[in-house]
């Protein structure tokens, strides 16, 4: 049944099953790029299940990479991916299942979707549907983002879908490196802005004896080309319930 409602959707909004692939030339214009780290280390985790990650990602990137957005197009990652199963080469990677770590078929895929949100939301481009992880599994010691600055994916029911809604068009490059996932957007036209996201609103609740809930607003500020604010613009609002003890201090190590 999920399937069929991803489908009619897919259908109902043009969305594509394969994007046009173009090459670089003619993209030399620098929009949005951004890399986070394959490996980490994780308590507890069996590091194979992150080995397995870098397969996954590998082989979504290879769907993704040189696709060009044209103007009124809108992607849907899980409609050019598609569904992640063990006959196409994906591997058991790590899931989080209700906040707790698990393993599932084409697991760690929520790591590019994360890289995919973050980078388009510094650009023109527009976020049309986005899924936001319920849980806050790690505490901010080495966090680099703001909370709920990513884009949490499961086939087909959380998808992240991105339109272009600009006159001009938009190549997006993924590749797996040895020890990161790196991405970028590019565009056939000069950028008219830049963007700075930032949070605001944030506060932890203790909801209930030993139930912690920690909630943002994130913003971004769109800059013209000398650096001045020309607006400043709402993104999304976070919730997730926190999977750690709260207000400790950051460790030294």
């Amino acid at each position: 049944m999920w399937r069929l409602r991803r489908e009619w959707q897919w259908r109902r909004s043009g969305v594509r099953a394969r994007l046009d692939r173009v090459a670089v030339d003619g993209f030399e214009h620098a929009v949005a790029a951004h890399r986070t780290p394959i490996f980490r280390e994780l308590a507890g985790v069996d590091r194979r299940l992150q080995e397995n990650k870098a397969v996954n990602l590998a082989i979504a990137a290879a769907r993704l990479d040189g696709s060009a957005l044209r103007p009124g197009q809108r992607m849907s990652f899980w409609r050019v991916v598609g569904r992640p199963s063990y006959r196409r080469g994906f591997k058991d990677g790590l899931v989080l299942r209700q906040g707790e770590v698990d393993e599932g078929v084409g697991g760690g895929l929520c790591q590019m979707t994360n890289l995919l949100y973050w980078m388009t939301v510094h650009s023109p481009l527009t976020v049309v549907e986005r899924w936001r992880h319920t849980y806050d599994v790690f505490p901010d010691n080495g966090r680099t983002q703001p909370f709920g600055s990513g884009a949490t994916c499961s086939w087909p029911v959380l998808d992240l879908q991105i339109e272009n809604r600009t006159a001009a068009t938009f190549r997006l490059s993924l590749t797996v490196e040895q020890t990161h996932l790196v991405g970028a957007w590019t565009s056939d036209q000069a950028p008219l802005h830049t963007f700075e996201v930032y949070e605001a609103a944030h506060e932890m609740r203790n909801d209930l004896p030993g139930v912690f809930t920690r909630h943002n607003v994130l913003r971004r500020r769109v800059l013209d080309l000398a650096g001045n604010e020309v607006d400043d613009e709402f993104l999304a609002a976070n919730q997730g319930r926190l999977m750690y003890q709260p207000f400790l201090e950051a460790g030294t190590g």
